[in-house]
């Protein structure tokens, strides 16, 4: 005869061993998310620099902020790759969009950052979004591809062109690039008799198929200067241009992120916290 308390200690001991439940996402609630390939982690607070703090990138600061706020709006807007050169403020950009069209669009859309290893998990993503009623600009960063093609262009073929793994129409991709035609470097300077030009020519065929595709270039000393000034007025930090321009020969380069590194230097001299 079955022992009825021996049944309960054995079902109360499997519940314990059991993992719990993953937590359900709310994907009204906050401004911006991290996938993980199967679920997803909301972040309550979205960092992003001021839009005036990003200087020497107007046209791409104007370009990235109208599409960004079109999708917010619900309106026709574009895939964006933004590729080009390090430190040049293109992940700032979009965070910064994004918390800008929040503002003027009352949490209308959301940020949802993709890693590279989650990339095969996105499918899962985009069926789950595509049934909520709010606009997500989905970011994948730094995307690199290596020559086994197993989660790179295929997948955003699939994403881009209307495969069945296509994304919803609440939902653009952002992918930030250091090259335009998103190729591993060994790929574009390998001695292949195959004609590897033909590798290339496909990866930039694919980069076309994003509705922006917006270059990032390296600074000029001007725009490094008034990068520095715009953070340094912003924080009430007093600088000089012979200390700025000495760091970045030590850092050998001039980029948006070298002159933000100098003015946490700056304020760090002075005791500030930013």
């Amino acid at each position: 005869m079955t022992n009825p308390d021996l049944l309960a200690r054995i079902a109360n001991a499997l519940e314990r061993l059991a993992p719990p439940p993953a937590p359900t996402t709310d994907w009204l609630a906050h401004p911006a998310y991290v996938w993980t390939g199967s679920s997803a982690r909301a972040v309550s607070h979205l960092e992003a620099p001021e839009l005036d703090l990003l200087r020497g990138i107007d046209d791409q600061k104007e370009r990235v902020v109208t599409n960004v706020a079109r999708l917010a709006a619900g309106h026709a807007a574009h895939d964006m790759l933004l590729w080009g050169a390090r430190g040049m403020g293109k992940s700032a950009l979009l965070r910064a969009a994004i918390r800008a069209a929040q503002q003027s669009h009352a949490g209308r859309i959301a940020l949802v950052q993709v890693a590279q290893e989650a990339l095969s998990g996105v499918a899962g993503l985009f069926t789950t979004l595509g049934n909520i009623d709010r606009h997500f600009l989905v970011f994948v960063d730094d995307l690199g591809f290596e020559e086994s093609e197993t989660s790179g262009p295929r997948l955003l073929r699939s994403w881009l062109e209307g495969g069945v793994e296509a994304r919803p129409a609440n939902v653009r991709l952002a992918v930030t690039s250091n090259r335009r035609a998103i190729v591993a470097r060994s790929m574009s300077e390998q001695d292949d008799p195959i004609n590897p030009r033909d590798v290339v020519d496909d990866r930039l065929a694919l980069a076309d198929r994003f509705g922006l595709s917006i270059g990032f270039h390296n600074c000029d000393q001007d725009a490094y200067l008034a990068i520095i000034e715009g953070y340094a007025t912003q924080f009430g930090l007093a600088w000089e241009t012979g200390d700025a321009l000495e760091w970045s020969r030590r850092r050998g380069a001039r980029s948006g992120r070298v002159a933000w590194q100098y003015v946490n230097e700056l304020a760090g001299r002075t005791g500030k916290a930013l």
